[in-house]
């Protein structure tokens, strides 16, 4: 499974991110599944990566919280999760997109 986390500096969410990923991960049994994280500078380089805000998780490739319609952007992203709008997807969120 490739599991890639990209943020950039602006925004201090991807931080929790990673830690409920870590948590999800090992929820589905792949604790020791690497996380590749990918710090996105430029506006290019956004376009290129499809990142759509910090953070922004992609499982094998597919970001599983896009609903297809957000642009590309340099930008704090939101999640709609069961507790209201948060910084990071729930772990519980998480552990359905890797399942």
């Amino acid at each position: 499974m490739d599991v890639r986390l990209l943020y950039f500096d602006g925004c201090p969410n991807w931080a929790v991110a990673e830690e409920r990923l870590r948590e999800a991960l090992a929820g589905v049994g792949r604790d020791g599944e690497a996380i590749q994280r990918v710090f996105v500078e430029t506006p290019e380089d956004a376009v290129r990566l499809r990142f759509i805000g910090s953070p922004t998780i992609l499982v094998d490739g597919r970001d599983p919280f896009a609903t297809g319609g957000e642009p590309p952007a340099l930008a704090c992203r939101v999640f709609a999760t069961p507790e209201g709008r948060a910084g990071s997807p729930s772990v519980g969120q998480l552990v359905e997109a890797l399942s």
